[in-house]
């Protein structure tokens, strides 16, 4: 549900909406392409919009020139729009100087003529596949999403609507996509869990995570203006929801205690007689009438504040974990030699297609290499987070996280809400799809936690809160990831680059 959201946005505004899982941001932006109709309220949009979402809409037998031909359809049209115009004025046609002048201010304002050669600068910065002959069904799901982001950096579409554009994205891509966002004209708003793009491009922050008054927060002066707004918000609502319920409980402390009186005192000690009762009792009965309407006019109007996110207590390995000389055909090509001992930290790096995620793949056993050996005791038990969830659509997140530790419910973590955890996998967001997989990795007590981007998708705030577990727990832990401001969190950890 998304309710109570206020956004205006000119030329060179750059939106950042942030908020955990589920809270309605990916909703958000439907909402202002024009994909989904809302129940109250009213959106307007000046000029073509570009919408990079989560999912293409596009088929697998479709190729890559199809996908750039699509996201380059209002450019495409303006020029048209232009020749016509043009053709008309040298026609001397009535109203043909209104309709040039129109036709040409809407290439101007997308600079069409030089789109095409903006994509082709973006689809190499982002190192995209550029054969258009390519059918998308042969490219993984990274690429994919490169090509449509290159196209729509190359666009020129006056507002730019992007969901998750840093996912799929190397160092250098990364690096493109900042430069080519702080450079555009138009307004961008975008959903990211990536902080360091939010505190490189952002002017302009709307939180829709649960608040005090459970409305969305609007801060201006980029993202380090909102994480400090944030943290005083959350410490006032702490405060009042305890200053609530300690006056809600004293209020149930007197009425106790007025009951405790009248009982005590209908029937007075002896040597008192039927007089003193009678004056005694309207007096009590009166005091614990009152007390019962105080308390009952006292409801704790603010909610109590979100659960934070708490990682279980890991086991520390009993034995390394080794790697000699493996290797994939096609997929690692330069043999790796790793030994993990107990507890101990690592990150993978590399461009893409270096071979990260199956150089976890293969730690896991998930993937047999071509070459060389992973070998640990036995009593060594190993998982992997995976870039994308592949969960049942059918099962709940209960019933799945009961699979694999009998009793245990995501709700322990506070990955997942109450709500959340009973519906089934196929209808939660991407984001609660991803907590839920953080969470069945996490209820199986893992030795070696290998983490293939876990920030992807994850909310700004749970990352944070990631972040500094993974810093402390006594499980030996692997990262691979393109995620910046995680690399700024584990610079101490030793680097293995591919």
């Amino acid at each position: 549900m998304l309710a109570g959201v206020d956004l205006v946005a000119a030329a060179g505004d750059r939106v950042a909406i942030v908020g955990e899982n589920g809270r309605g941001k990916t909703t958000l932006l439907r909402v202002l392409a024009g994909d989904l109709p809302v129940d109250r309220g009213e959106v307007h949009r000046a000029g073509s919009v570009g919408v990079a979402d989560q999912q293409i809409r596009l088929t697998a037998t479709d190729t890559v020139g199809a996908l750039v031909d699509l996201e380059l359809t209002a450019a495409h049209a303006a020029l048209a729009h232009l020749d016509e115009a043009t053709a008309a004025l040298a026609e001397s046609r009535p109203g043909a100087d209104d309709s040039y002048a129109a036709a040409l201010a809407e290439v101007e304002t997308l600079d069409a003529w030089d789109a095409a050669r903006r994509v082709e600068v973006s689809l190499a910065a982002l190192n995209a596949i550029n054969d258009r002959s390519r059918p998308l069904g042969t490219l993984s799901v990274g690429q994919r999403h490169r090509v449509r982001l290159a196209c729509l950096l190359g666009a020129g579409h006056p507002v730019l609507l992007l969901d998750e554009p840093t996912n799929h994205l190397d160092a250098s891509g990364l690096a493109h996509l900042t430069e080519r966002l702080r450079a555009h004209p138009g307004v961008v708003v975008l959903v990211s869990h990536d902080r360091a793009l939010l505190a490189d491009v952002a002017t302009t922050v709307v939180d829709l995570d649960p608040s005090s008054d459970d409305r969305p927060r609007v801060y201006g002066g980029g993202y380090s203006a909102y994480t400090e707004g944030r943290q005083a918000e959350r410490a006032r609502w702490e405060s009042l929801h305890a200053d609530q319920v300690a006056e809600h409980q004293r209020l149930a402390d007197d009425l106790v205690a007025a009951q405790n009186r009248l009982r005590d005192n209908w029937r007075p000690g002896k040597g008192h007689g039927r007089h003193t009762r009678a004056t005694r009792a309207p007096g009590l009965v009166r005091a614990v009438h009152r007390r019962q309407e105080d308390l009952a006019e006292h409801v704790v109007a603010v909610p109590r504040p979100p659960t934070r996110f708490t990682m279980p207590d890991l086991p520390r390995p009993p034995s390394p974990l080794r790697a000699a000389a493996v290797s994939v055909k096609g997929r690692l090509a330069r043999p790796v030699d790793l030994t993990l001992a107990p507890g101990d930290r690592l990150v993978v790096t590399g461009p893409n297609g270096a071979g990260k995620s199956t150089l976890l793949a293969v730690l896991a056993g998930d993937l047999t290499p071509t070459t060389g050996t992973v070998t640990h005791a036995p009593p060594v038990r190993i998982g992997r987070l995976a870039q994308e969830p592949d969960l049942p659509g059918d099962r709940t997140a209960v019933h799945l996280c009961d699979e694999v530790e009998p009793g245990f419910s995501p709700t322990d973590l506070g990955l997942l809400s109450a709500h959340d955890a009973n519906r089934p996998a196929a209808e939660l967001s991407v984001g609660t799809r991803r907590r839920l997989d953080l969470a069945l990795l996490l209820a199986a007590h893992l030795h070696v936690l290998l983490l293939d981007e876990p920030t992807n998708h994850l909310s700004a705030a749970l990352v944070d809160e990631l972040s500094a577990a993974l810093q402390v727990t006594p499980a030996t832990v692997v990262i691979a990831t393109h995620d910046r401001q995680l690399l700024r969190d584990t610079r101490s950890w030793p680097r293995l680059a591919l």
